[in-house]
């Protein structure tokens, strides 16, 4: 099978997790999601996984709401954790190896991030989710994911979501919206499309990263990524 990327960072947001329930982990959601991964780690592409945590708590929503913002980030980069913990249990009901790393050490349950070994495990076949955010306060998932692909040389970051691509406003509440099918990273940042916020974008733009932006709820949309068919919106220079 002819692949268009051979070292993918999926990132996926915490809200993908929970299914159609609004907060938590919803199990079969969960196993479609590991199942779905299972399709092209059988078509050897190493990849790498980012999660967010927003089934849990966002760190965001709580600094709005009185609580210090460093704290708060913090309490949603554990919860990233929580999440990274989870995927790796119903991967390896997969039978496929997976390792957790994550930026803030919590040593009994996962490894630290290191870049050499989470290369490594890459190269071995295996898939690594790197949880616990950039490891500092202020940063969002988003923009782990874009450190993160940059630092491991990944071809391509795949932004799971639950809409056909990048649209010029929410589909969800106007029917009429317009999907793009390509964008420059100027065109994300000077028209404020909600692909990922702007330090991400920035550093995506710096590195010549490309982001594709799909749905993950159509099954083997992400194989038809990886085939290099043209669906969702793909971000580039």
């Amino acid at each position: 099978m002819a692949l268009k990327y051979k070292r993918v960072l999926l990132k996926l947001s915490g809200e993908a997790l929970s299914g159609p329930e609004k907060y938590g982990i919803h199990m079969p959601t969960l196993q479609n999601i590991s199942q779905e991964i299972k399709e092209i780690h059988a078509n050897k592409v190493e990849v790498a996984i980012v999660i967010g945590a927003g089934n849990i708590f966002r760190g965001l929503r709580a600094s709005a709401e009185g609580m210090d913002r460093a704290p708060a980030d913090y309490m949603g980069m554990i919860g990233t954790v929580i999440n990274a913990l989870a995927l790796q249990n119903a991967l390896e009901k997969e039978d496929i190896p997976t390792r957790v790393q994550s930026a803030i050490q919590m040593e009994q349950v996962c490894e630290p991030y290191i870049r050499r070994r989470a290369m490594r495990h890459l190269e071995k076949g295996r898939i690594v989710i790197l949880s616990g955010g950039t490891g500092n306060p202020y940063f969002s998932t988003d923009t782990a994911a874009a450190l993160r692909a940059a630092e491991i040389h990944a071809d391509v970051i795949l932004k799971a979501t639950k809409v056909d691509g990048v649209f010029d406003k929410d589909p969800m509440e106007h029917p009429d919206a317009k999907l793009f099918k390509e964008l420059s990273y100027m065109d994300v940042l000077n028209r404020k499309l909600r692909v990922m916020d702007s330090t991400a974008i920035t550093l995506c733009m710096e590195n010549q990263l490309p982001i594709l932006v799909f749905n993950m709820r159509e099954k083997g949309n992400i194989l038809r990524v990886i085939q290099g068919d043209a669906i969702g919106t793909i971000v580039h220079a």
